[in-house]
This record gives structure tokens, sequence and C-alpha cells, in this order.
């Protein structure tokens, strides 16, 4: 008769198995690269033995999805975690600013090289890109969610937000992978400060416009 600790027990064995396995996924990602992350390379990190991953994992493509996934989710996390750190969050020059050193150390993360790695890899592996596809475009919404519930989304236009948001994102991803060759540290903190003086300009602008138009009413 199995005891009512059990099924928690093995459960827990389980997602511990499991993290293991994605723990060694993403930091193989990142070292050395999505051709050289195999089986059994995340087999030696993790130490687990490629049947015990291929029982959570049924291929390496399933295995490299995942890997993604758990990407994402921390990303999250850790954002989250970054702006609530903050003292305070609005549409200041100093929020803003802050904000947007949140993103550029998501981008540098070392687990956002995973990604970098399967997005590269999936601009030549068919198989891969249409698994990543319908992920990319739920973390993409996701962005957008997360970012819309900002303070400072309300004073600008959503639709206009929502094309800052990415644009900021992929120009940050950009940074990131530029500086690996091509390192221009004199250039980052004038790159936000003028990101963010013309965000505080656009909300600004909205702002008086919105002013102009209640007078007029």
């Amino acid at each position: 008769m199995t005891t009512a600790a059990g099924p928690r027990t093995q459960q827990g064995r389980r997602e511990a198995t499991i993290g293991r396995i994605l723990d060694a996924a993403v930091a193989a990602l990142g070292e050395v690269g999505y051709t050289a992350t195999t089986i059994a390379e995340v087999c030696t990190r993790s130490g687990v033995s490629s049947g015990g991953v291929f029982r959570h994992f049924p291929t390496r493509l399933d295995l490299m999805v995942a890997a993604a996934d758990e990407v994402r989710k921390r990303q999250f996390e850790e954002y989250r975690a970054g702006l609530e750190r903050l003292e305070v969050i609005d549409g200041s020059y100093e929020s803003v600013r802050a904000s947007l050193h949140l993103v550029r150390a998501a981008c540098r993360a070392p687990i956002n090289a995973a990604w970098y790695e399967l997005l590269g890899a999936a601009r030549t592996d068919a198989l891969l890109r249409a698994r990543l596809e319908p992920m990319a475009a739920r973390y993409h919404a996701e962005i957008a969610e997360f970012a819309a519930a900002l303070p400072l989304a309300s004073r600008l236009d959503p639709g206009v937000f929502t094309t800052i948001v990415f644009s900021i994102v992929h120009m940050l991803d950009g940074e990131a992978l530029s500086a690996v060759v091509h390192p221009q540290p004199e250039q980052e903190d004038l790159r936000l400060e003028q990101v963010a003086r013309a965000l505080i300009g656009e909300m600004s602008r909205r702002s008086g416009a919105s002013s102009t138009r209640r007078t007029l009413l």
C-alpha cells in the first residue's frame, strides 16, 4: 500500500530531476552553444542518465524547447523581482531609466544566452523554428501584457507603447549580441538616457495634447 507521503515524495524527486536537466541544458546552451548541447553533455552536467533524460524529454528537440520556456519563465521572475526592488515605478525619468536598466540586465543575463543560441539555430533548423514560433508568440504576448500593467503605460497610447517596448527589447538584444565582439561601454549609458528622455518627452507631449483637447471641449 502506498502511503500518502509516497506520491508527493516521488513527484518531488521527478521535479528535482527535471530541474537539474533544464539547468544543465540552459547552462550548456549559453556556454558551449546549440550544436554542442547534446544529450550526452546534458547528462554529464546534470548527473542524470540518458534514459532519465529521455523519460522526461522524448527527443533532444523537446528538451531544447523546454529549455527555451525555462529561460522565459526565469526572465519574468527576475524582472518582476527587480521591479519590486525599485523604490518607485512611475513616469519619472529616474524610474524609467531604472526600468530600462532592468531590461538591459535581462538581455545580458547568462541564461539569456541560451535563448540567443536557440534563435540563431532556428534560422536554419525548420523543426526547431516550428516549435519555437508559438512559444515566442506567447512570450511576446506576456511581455506586452506585463508592460501594459506598468504605471507609465497609462500615459501613452497603447499601440505606441507596445511598439516602443518591443523596440527597446530588440535594441538591447542587439546590443547584448554585439557586445560579445564589439563592446561599446561609452555608449551604453548614453543610449539608455536618450531612450528615457524620448519616453518622457512622448508622455509629456501626449499629456499636453490631452489637456488641450479637454480645454477645447
